[in-house]
């Protein structure tokens, strides 16, 4: 799990010793593709950190469609943040879209961890603006982009995502269903 201390030292200085202790605090799970994590209406109790692998959040509406909402790939995390600084019940669900391996750390050792290590306090403040800072960007996105303009952008800013995960899930997140996605790779190509 290297790659998790490469990823913190990103944003905040822990030495090989602080670094074991902090790892103690997570478990580490080995996911098959499409393994659910946490179902809607559950208590959303973990975070997930992605060391290999995609994983995704959606909900499901009233008709019964999906909507993805996020992707984390490596080196991200994902979870309901607002079910879960509440330990509340989630309105979303997380699956791994491939096969992968993750990091999960409950609410309760997260709050042990911040008290060890206060300068995981730092981290995870840094991680939630660039999160927050994100959400804004897609809002903003998606209020001003016609259909068309959203994907050119998504897949020129994001284009591995556009290789790894399935054209569904993609139109899915961008609010299209895949029939109308086609249409538009299909006029870009032309």
């Amino acid at each position: 799990m290297d790659n998790f201390k490469a990823h913190l030292n990103k944003f905040i200085t822990v030495t090989d010793e602080e670094y074991i202790s902090i790892f103690s605090f997570f478990e580490v799970l080995k996911v098959k593709k499409k393994q659910s994590l946490m179902l809607e209406g559950e208590i959303c109790r973990n975070m997930y950190f992605v060391v290999e692998g995609c994983l995704r959040k959606y909900f499901i509406n009233e008709k019964g469609v999906e909507h993805t909402t996020q992707f984390a790939i490596e080196n991200w995390w994902i979870t309901d943040t607002f079910a879960y600084e509440r330990q509340l019940q989630t309105d979303f669900n997380i699956q791994s879209v491939e096969k992968s391996t993750i990091l999960m750390i409950d609410f309760k050792n997260q709050e042990l961890l911040l008290e060890k290590h206060p300068v995981m306090e730092k981290y995870f403040r840094i991680i939630y603006q660039r999160a927050y800072a994100a959400s804004e960007r897609k809002l903003r996105y998606l209020a001003e982009y016609s259909r068309e303009e959203l994907y050119v952008h998504f897949s020129t800013l994001y284009p591995w995502f556009i290789q790894r995960i399935p054209q569904y899930l993609i139109a899915s997140f961008l609010g299209f269903t895949p029939e109308y996605l086609s249409e538009i790779k299909a006029k870009l190509r032309s």
